[in-house]
């Protein structure tokens, strides 16, 4: 199906362009909210004498926007979840998730500005785009940690992903073989090897 865009239309087309869509994609997503007319001789007539005004508009939301960017870009905002010893988390961080820190952070987004491909599964700082107009993208940044401490420690680009058991072990490796190979430590319960009896 052929449309005329009534507004910028990520990786589609820019406002006032003719683009061919799949049919399911125009009547459930560009028709349904708006941001296309199918492309009839009657709709391009009427996207002529409406196309002054959906520029005027489109140029005041886009400097609305572009205040909302200024606050948030590079803004890293801290989810907490449960997540297993390796980092894998029980459940995921969504789109849901993401509006809803903002939110709780002061600001106010829709879940369609949210551009994040797949649910997040794994402790660690995630960079999304958050696309506040269709022609103003920002970029942020998710913490997703078990605590806040642990997020903290995400933050200042300290490695979390050693595991407290594999750390521990190591640490009394260390000690064993340190005691192990000291010349002063006294080793007298331990029996002489029977070099003889390897002999026989």
């Amino acid at each position: 199906m052929e449309v005329i865009l009534l507004e910028r239309v990520s990786k589609l087309g820019q406002m006032g362009e003719v683009v061919k869509v799949r049919d399911g994609y125009a009547r459930n997503f560009l028709l349904k909210r708006g941001k296309a007319l199918r492309a009839t001789a009657d709709n391009r007539a009427k996207y002529d004498g409406m196309k002054a005004e959906l520029e005027a508009r489109n140029l005041q939301s886009k400097g609305e926007a572009s205040k909302i960017a200024e606050k948030i870009e590079g803004k890293n905002i801290i989810v907490i979840r449960q997540a297993s010893e390796a980092g894998q988390l029980f459940g995921s961080v969504t789109v849901r998730d993401v509006v809803m820190a903002f939110e709780a952070d002061g600001v106010s987004l829709a879940r369609p500005q949210v551009q994040l491909d797949a649910p997040i599964k794994t402790i660690g700082k995630h960079t999304i785009t958050v696309a506040v107009h269709p022609e103003v993208e920002v970029e942020v940044s998710i913490t997703v940690a078990r605590s806040q401490d642990e997020a903290e420690r995400i933050n200042r680009g300290e490695d979390i992903s050693t595991r407290n058991e594999d750390r521990d072990a190591a640490a009394e490796a260390i000690a064993a073989a340190g005691e192990f190979f000291d010349p002063e430590a006294q080793h007298d319960d331990e029996p002489a090897p029977a070099a003889e009896e390897t002999e026989k």
